[in-house]
């Protein structure tokens, strides 16, 4: 009776060790207890000191809790993922990461027990991980070479020390700074919200989600447009979490009843800051924090590196050269239209122009160009700031978006009387565009005779060059899908997304897919004479205008994405 408290200590390796044989209860306990002495795993202590072989006990693990057992001499141990995790805490639960695919990390260990070692790696990458059973001598050497070659090298190009984590310069908008709230020391936090912050710009990410529940806190990520989880932090902390974000963007820490609005500049080297937008929202179970992170390289993408076809760039190109009329972008939010009209006012900014912009708020902040951040507040509205920008002697004009009947008026009498004007419709595509602003009350011959052009988009995701591979689709189904059965039968090559370690389940960056339609004559009567989008969209056709669908499945045929996405991003 006396041995048996000891037996439940044990591990379920342990137990299952004794009931094969291969240890006895005595000895087990007498190792268990000694590892437990000397903090170091279990496994790791039989195989040391020779009680058991670590074939042995990698098969009775295998057996015991169903994880598949790899040989890692298998493996190229010098293309291993290390970097993806901290060397200490490698060190400290003897797991090795091994492969990484989409969002989910592979790690080697020799003890199935250690849920540990699990949940701290997955809390630390933010990545969901998965166990692969090892021996424990093979794992050994395995570590001490893996990590021997990281310090050789030094580690990843993006990696980010704990001393930098700690010491990354930050700053806010001065207007809402309260310095009485900024007191808050608590550095695992600050370290914490650092290294989040890091990680999404290392991973390309656009926004951050911080959001509480009831008995969970999660951290999502928006990568090539999709959001995914990428931590759970401890819930007792995430109050923390929010005030250390607050105080950042200086806030007011003290009000949680109201939605606020921040800003962030994350210095992290003499050469590189980085913009965040940050919203909070008040919901059932705490704050909600979303961060914008502000790209100030997307001015420079460059039209040739937006996706559009030669003859939609020549179309395009051809209309914002012109020296007056109207422009506009369409497309749902998160589709890259302020990317588009930033690629188009870098090329048209020299030192001989006149550029103003008005946006709510200013995203991409560009020297040589006047930008005006939207105030309802004070009285400045979209109307306002036209109304000023005709009295500065603009050249062109940029307007953050068209949502209503007085701004709609200013900018078309501004593309009326000497200005190239520049702006966004939320609608679903060209034709619906002009219909859009008849309907908002702007007269036919108006629309008529200032728009030049129209230019609906949505952001596809980019097919992984490393892992894509040839889709199977039956001759109907891509009839179905759209393309002619002259591009079937001459052979249509699709291709499908895999999943690697270079990409996001399959996919990589995004493209543009577009619909760019110039504003004929004949388009012109049918506005005058009050046709619909649909009588637009017919016109556009006859003209040799391809629509989103047609312009999207072009790129699938290029191999660039694939029919899933296409359908994801252009269904109706």
């Amino acid at each position: 009776m006396a041995a048996s408290p000891a037996v439940v200590n044990l591990s379920g390796l342990a137990r299952r060790l004794i009931r094969d044989e291969l240890i006895s209860e005595d000895i087990a306990r007498k190792a268990y207890e000694e590892a437990q002495r000397r903090r170091e795993p279990f496994v790791q202590y039989l195989v040391e000191h020779k009680v058991l072989d670590s074939r042995s006990i990698a098969l009775a693990a295998s057996q015991e809790f169903g994880v598949p057992l790899l040989d890692l001499s298998a493996l190229d141990l010098s293309h291993l993922p290390v970097s993806l995790v901290d060397e200490k805490l490698i060190t400290k639960h003897r797991a090795l990461p091994i492969y990484k695919r989409g969002n989910r990390l592979f790690l080697a260990i020799s003890d199935p027990t250690n849920d540990q070692a699990l949940d701290e790696i997955r809390f630390n990458t933010g990545l969901a991980t998965d166990a692969i059973l090892v021996d424990e001598d093979k794992l050994a050497a395995a570590l001490l070479k893996a990590l021997e070659a990281t310090n050789a090298t030094g580690g990843a190009a993006t990696d980010v020390t704990d001393a930098e984590l700690e010491n990354i310069d930050v700053s806010g908008d001065e207007e809402t700074r309260n310095d009485d709230e900024t007191n808050i020391d608590d550095k695992p936090v600050v370290r914490y919200v650092n290294k989040i912050l890091v990680d999404a710009i290392t991973k390309g990410a656009s926004d951050i989600h911080f959001e509480p529940y009831e008995k969970s806190f999660r951290i999502r990520f928006r990568q090539d447009g999709l959001l995914s989880e990428v931590a759970n932090p401890p819930l007792n902390i995430a109050s923390r979490l929010v005030s250390r974000l607050k105080v950042m963007s200086r806030m007011n820490i003290a009000e949680r009843r109201i939605p606020q609005d921040g800003r962030i500049k994350l210095k992290l080297s003499r050469s590189r800051d980085i913009d965040f937008r940050v919203n909070t929202l008040p919901t059932l179970y705490g704050e909600k924090v979303v961060l914008r992170i502000l790209d100030s390289t997307a001015a420079t993408v460059g039209i040739d590196n937006l996706g559009m076809d030669p003859k939609q760039k020549t179309d395009f190109m051809q209309c914002i050269s012109k020296p007056y009329g109207m422009v506009l972008v369409t497309g749902p939010t998160g589709s890259g239209k302020t990317v588009t009209l930033y690629s188009a006012l870098n090329i048209l900014n020299k030192v001989d122009i006149n550029i103003s912009t008005v946006e709510d708020p200013v995203e991409i902040q560009v020297a040589g160009i006047n930008q005006v951040n939207l105030n309802p507040k004070s009285g400045l509205t979209f109307a306002a700031a036209l109304r000023a920008f005709l009295r500065q002697d603009p050249d062109i004009i940029m307007v953050g978006e068209i949502r209503d009947l007085e701004t709609a008026e200013i900018a078309v009498k501004a593309a009326q009387t000497g200005h190239l004007v520049l702006s966004t419709l939320h609608t679903n595509d060209a034709p619906q565009s002009l219909t859009r602003l008849a309907n908002m009350g702007v007269p036919p011959f108006n629309i008529a005779s200032s728009v030049l052009l129209i230019l609906a988009q949505r952001l596809a995701r980019k097919l992984c060059i490393h892992c894509k591979q040839i889709d199977q689709i039956p001759r109907e189904a891509l009839l179905e899908e759209g393309f002619t059965p002259e591009e079937v039968d001459a052979g249509v090559t699709i291709y499908k997304p895999i999943g690697c370690e270079h990409c996001n389940n399959g996919y990589k960056g995004r493209i543009g897919i577009f619909q760019v339609v110039r504003v004929s004559e004949a388009m012109g009567r049918l506005i005058m004479e009050g046709g619909n989008s649909l009588d637009l969209a017919k016109q556009a056709r006859q003209e040799g205008y391809a629509d989103l669908r047609l312009s999207g499945l072009r790129k699938v045929k290029a191999g660039i994405t694939s029919l899933q996405e296409l359908n994801r991003v252009t269904k109706d």
